[in-house]
């Protein structure tokens, strides 16, 4: 066990550490999750992990961002509608109840904790989601679909924000009905809100 662990050092210790934490976050929930059990199931020591992630909501944060699947292509459809309606589909499939439990466990640890809520506020920036909806607003407006349109970071942000409320005030899987509710009667309306007069 000691030769193994001495091998393991840099990305590969990390790895095992993180992938420790995401299946331990699966079996026991955000609320259950301990320092000490994914020490214990990487095989390493606490202070290996304090080493690299200060806390909990730091390490499950990282361990979300290696569960992420590699970027995928945008929706191209052919028509706003229906790429938005593909876009809200692929969030919500992501939003199943330890997604949704783990953003809820870090958010309530950003209220307490200033460096958390930093974190978490850096992550949502940098989020992919952003240039994806870029992406399908400036087709939409090439198409003539769309005036031009003005987002904020907000703006781009919201489809994620829509499907985790739902999926938070539910406590169940985002529905195909509920997702063309929220894509016709929500976003659609506030993309053509946000269209600006151009020459």
């Amino acid at each position: 066990m000691t030769e193994t662990r001495s091998r393991r050092r840099g990305a590969e210790l990390e790895h095992a550490i993180l992938d420790a934490a995401w299946a331990e976050l699966n079996e026991v929930g955000y609320a259950g999750l301990t320092i000490e059990a994914v020490a214990a199931r990487a095989g390493t020591s606490k202070p290996v992990i304090y080493r690299r992630w200060p806390g909990r909501a730091e390490l499950v944060l990282a361990a979300w961002g290696r569960q992420r699947p590699t970027p995928q292509v945008t929706p191209d459809t052919g028509a706003l509608r229906t790429d938005l309606i593909a876009l809200f589909t692929r969030i919500a499939r992501r939003a199943n109840t330890v997604m949704t439990e783990m953003i809820a466990g870090v958010m309530g640890e950003a209220f307490r904790h200033p460096e958390v809520a930093a974190l978490l506020r850096e992550r949502l920036k940098t989020a992919p989601l952003s240039g994806v909806v870029g992406t399908i607003v400036d087709r939409a407006v090439e198409r003539g679909e769309l005036r031009p349109v003005d987002m904020s970071v907000r703006a781009t942000r919201l489809p994620l924000d829509l499907v985790r409320g739902e999926s938070i005030f539910t406590g169940t899987a985002v529905s195909d009905e509920t997702i063309a509710d929220l894509v016709d009667n929500v976003y659609l309306p506030l993309l053509r809100g946000l269209a600006v007069d151009r020459p």
